[in-house]
């Protein structure tokens, strides 16, 4: 009775068919990375808006003023009361309504002493923009002191991904990962569409948790199914280029903010392609692996047969049952994460290691929608500096190792974010650049820690072990935003400081828990000694197909 391994690479590890199927679900990447880091467009900060005034508007309508001379007449005149105020976030308490006001010149009643002694006052009845309906900040008046309900919304995703990892995930392993796939993409569709059409914020931010829930759904049953449909020795090939779908959604995403102007437009853009997905009910099959494990042995088979005929191969006709190992359908628990001393670290290691290159990954991506300059084309730059972090990951990982790599990754974000953080704003190029270069470095981290988690757990603990350790990851991004923008209040490179210090305090957790190849036992983990330039040295190995001990 053959195994699934064997029957698979009887039928093509990856053929013609693994390929379109490839190449079909790596389109989620795109539209996923859309969500992650849509944001920065969604919610940027307009630039012009000051305080709504009572009366001024009937006062700008008998005038027959203009927006501009609206802003102009009633705005500037806080220059005289306090030369530190633009008018965003208080007003003068004037009656503007008042009958006797004149429109050439609303403010002749007063002299620049006595205009001094006017009070101000908050803007109690709200704001006026130039754009009003250019990003959710002007929709739902996020300025101010409502400027914290910003960094809610991107904490609210975050919140959506973590809750998506864990019951969209468990249902995937339940329920079949294609069809938990279809129906996130449908979630996630008709959530996004709630969201551009939300009548006030608080459905505004329930369906953008929806949303996370659902496009976290997306993501990791589409990542689940490319990787169950390979051979071995292309999971990691397979599992580094769809984040480069990441990485080219990150890229396409400035190009359709550049060309439509409201946040509402950018909203439907990112979501409707979420709906093209449904047609993957005709072209994507279920995993067959998954098949097995819930004792659907004959349908896998099936699968099995078309996978060959698709990929030009011959699958014997005597095949009357695959098996899988106890291993594939066992339930581990979290006791069985922290049961031994190598365990217990490897756990506690990834999980930091998950939320640091979170924390950083999102604060760098947000902190661009703050800084000024050309949102667009930075934008995009710091996504096309993305490829080759996968591209290095590649190179690099089977020759010297994943210890190496890791510490220089986050070595160079780290040294990036300091140097960028001191370096002067006349200097806006170097400045960029170096900002860019940290990016580069966390993106490698980010990557090899996905990788490294899958490794350092054996088989019967990989799935569960992937999924509790990268919870930390949307913790960290649930915190960034408010990191970001309430340190940035208070200085604008603040952020990176503290980037840059959770990035090297990395570096002594590194030296023995990256190893070279992937954990095949927990017997393995028992006698792994040490780490060495990320070449895993073990005094005594269990051969489990031989049951002999190798030295």
């Amino acid at each position: 009775m053959p195994s699934f391994d064997e029957v698979l690479k009887e039928a093509g590890e990856f053929g013609r068919f693994q390929k379109r199927i490839f190449f079909l679900l790596c389109q989620t990447g795109i539209t996923f990375s859309f969500l992650f880091v849509g944001v920065v467009f969604l919610g940027h900060a307009p630039e012009h808006y000051w305080c709504r005034i009572p009366g001024a508007a009937e006062l700008s309508e008998r005038c027959g003023w203009t927006l501009e001379e609206e802003q102009n007449y009633t705005v500037p005149a806080l220059n005289l009361v306090n030369r530190f105020s633009s008018g965003q976030c208080e007003r003068l308490d004037i009656e503007w309504n008042n009958t006797s006001v004149s429109c050439a010149n609303p403010l002749s009643q007063f002299t620049n002493r006595s205009l001094g002694n006017v009070p101000l006052t908050s803007c109690q009845d709200g704001w006026v923009y130039k754009q009003p309906h250019s990003t959710i900040v002007s929709e739902y008046n996020l300025v101010c002191a409502n400027a914290w309900m910003l960094d809610l919304t991107q904490a609210v995703l975050n919140l959506g991904f973590l809750t998506g990892a864990f019951t969209l995930g468990y249902a995937a392993d339940r329920y079949g990962r294609i069809r938990i796939y279809l129906y996130s993409c449908l979630g996630v569709g008709l959530c996004g569409l709630v969201v551009a059409f939300a009548p006030n914020f608080s459905i505004f931010l329930i369906f953008r948790f929806l949303q996370g829930v659902f496009g976290k759904g997306t993501w990791m049953t589409a990542y689940v199914i490319v990787t169950e449909i390979v051979g071995s020795d292309q999971r990691r090939i397979v599992g580094i280029v769809i984040q480069m779908f990441f990485t080219l959604g990150i890229m396409i995403l400035p190009g359709i903010a550049y060309l439509i102007p409201t946040w509402q437009g950018i909203q439907l853009a990112i979501t409707l392609p979420n709906f093209l997905f449904l047609l993957y009910y005709w072209a994507v099959p279920e995993s067959p692996r998954w098949l097995l494990t819930r004792k659907k042995g004959e349908k896998a088979l099936n699968i099995m047969h078309s996978i060959a005929k698709h990929n030009g191969k011959y699958l014997s006709p005597h095949y009357s049952e695959i098996t899988v190992t106890d291993e594939e359908v066992s339930n581990p628990s979290f006791l069985d994460l922290v049961r031994t001393p190598h365990m217990r670290k490897y756990t506690l290691i990834l999980m930091y290691a998950w939320f640091t290159s979170a924390l950083i990954y999102q604060g760098l991506v947000m902190r661009l929608g703050i800084i000024g300059g050309n949102l667009y084309l930075d934008f995009f730059i710091s996504g096309a500096v993305e490829l080759p972090a996968a591209l290095l990951i590649l190179l690099t990982i089977d020759r010297i190792g994943r210890r190496l790599p890791f510490a220089i990754s986050n070595i160079v974000a780290g040294v990036a974010c300091l140097i960028t953080a001191f370096l002067p704003e006349d200097i806006l190029w170097l400045k960029t650049s170096v900002a860019t270069l940290g990016r580069l470095g966390i993106t490698m981290a980010f990557e090899i820690v996905y990788l490294v988690n899958s490794e350092l757990y054996p088989t019967t603990l990989r799935n569960f072990g992937v999924s509790l350790c990268s919870s930390l990851c949307d913790l960290g991004g649930i915190i960034a935003p408010f990191l970001l923008f309430r340190l940035a209040a208070i200085w604008m490179e603040l952020p990176l400081i503290i980037f840059s210090k959770k990035a090297f305090k990395m570096q002594p957790w590194i030296d023995y828990y990256f190893c070279k190849g992937a954990v095949q036992c927990i017997r393995d983990i028992l006698y792994l000694q040490y780490c060495r330039l990320g070449k895993c040295c073990f005094i005594q190995l269990h051969d489990k197909h031989s049951g002999e001990n190798t030295h």
